[in-house]
């Protein structure tokens, strides 16, 4: 299962009044999305408005999740609107974008779309399982014999 995603329109979505030109906005939600993919395994293109100074068109966080920035005088949606076009498995691939030509270009090409607030619930379904899983595995451990000792002499000189 692969997601392109519009990333300033789910900023925008996830943090009512958030600037989405804001590079820890947008840190924010890659950190999110990295968590994301790590508990659906699947792949991740976010296309972002505009480019960092220091930054080139294509940054690659991991095999599967790459960051895109459109050339100057280009739109995010006319990247977004590309890659759709380059896309041979529609049957896994998702488009997350709220801007209705993105989505209607999306449906009328056979690819999936879902809407910023859609993929906002999966995210915070995904997030909620990770962290679940994350309490199972959770362990304890018996204290030390040193431990005992300490705290046993920590509650004699409180009586």
């Amino acid at each position: 299962m692969a997601y392109l995603i519009d990333g300033n329109n789910l900023i925008g979505h996830l943090k009512a009044g958030a600037g989405v030109g804001d590079p820890e906005n947008r840190a924010e939600l890659m950190a999110t999305l990295l968590d994301f993919q790590q508990v659906r395994r699947t792949k991740i293109i976010l296309v972002f408005d505009g480019r960092p100074p220091d930054e080139g068109p294509r940054i690659e966080v991991n095999p599967k999740f790459a960051i895109l920035s459109p050339e100057p005088g280009e739109s995010a949606d006319a990247v977004i609107q590309r890659l759709i076009l380059r896309q041979a498995d529609k049957r896994r691939f998702f488009v997350v974008s709220s801007d209705r030509e993105i989505r209607d270009f999306a449906k009328a090409r056979g690819v999936r779309d879902l809407s910023a607030a859609e993929f906002g619930r999966e995210l915070r379904k995904a997030l909620r399982e990770q962290r679940n899983r994350k309490e199972m595995r959770k362990t304890t451990e018996p204290p030390s014999p040193l431990e005992v000792r300490l705290w046993g002499e920590v509650f004699r000189k409180k009586r």
